[in-house]
């Protein structure tokens, strides 16, 4: 995927007060809202991670999809996923403090994603809390969307993080 910008950048003026490789998870804060982006997908993309990947016909034949009932071909759900983690690896999750994930919930592909299509994600934090066994970190819940140039959503998920808490200044 040469052709996607690996340089996003925020979208807007709104974004966390800590950079990325400075952030923790004192710095998730209920309520906020961050938009990051953009990404360009081709039909080569498509079609690349689709053989990979997925191949079912109507990510790998674009005959075959135009038959289909999208009328054209669609990228794997699980490639719109790759895409909106790209972007909050990137921009979202601490590069200092992020410890993992133990899953995500509500996984939806509301619509297709298609060649052509310019991406940004979206971020919204539901929930920021201590972890009740490990007080050297907390919990952070994510809504994610992945937005088209349309503002449709190929993806959405509600991500659960475990974020290392600040380190105590001596």
């Amino acid at each position: 995927m040469d052709h996607l910008d690996l340089t996003t950048r925020t979208l807007g003026d709104a974004d966390f007060d800590a950079a990325i490789d400075d952030r923790y998870f004192e710095d998730y804060h209920p309520g906020a809202v961050y938009e990051y982006g953009h990404l360009t997908v081709t039909e080569a993309d498509i079609l690349d991670f689709a053989r990979q990947y997925d191949p079912q016909p109507i990510h790998t034949d674009p005959a075959f999809a135009e038959t289909g009932p999208f009328e054209g071909l669609i990228a794997s759900g699980w490639q719109s996923a790759g895409l909106a983690m790209r972007l909050l690896v990137d921009h979202y999750l601490s590069h200092v403090a992020s410890l993992a994930s133990p899953g995500v919930d509500e996984l939806r592909w509301p619509v297709p994603l298609q060649p052509g299509d310019v991406v940004r994600v979206r971020t919204s934090i539901v929930e920021s809390r201590l972890s009740q066994s490990k007080p050297d970190r907390g919990i952070v819940r994510t809504d994610v969307q992945l937005l088209n140039q349309e503002d449709k959503c190929p993806v959405s998920f509600r991500a659960m993080n475990f974020i290392m808490r600040r380190p105590a200044v001596e």
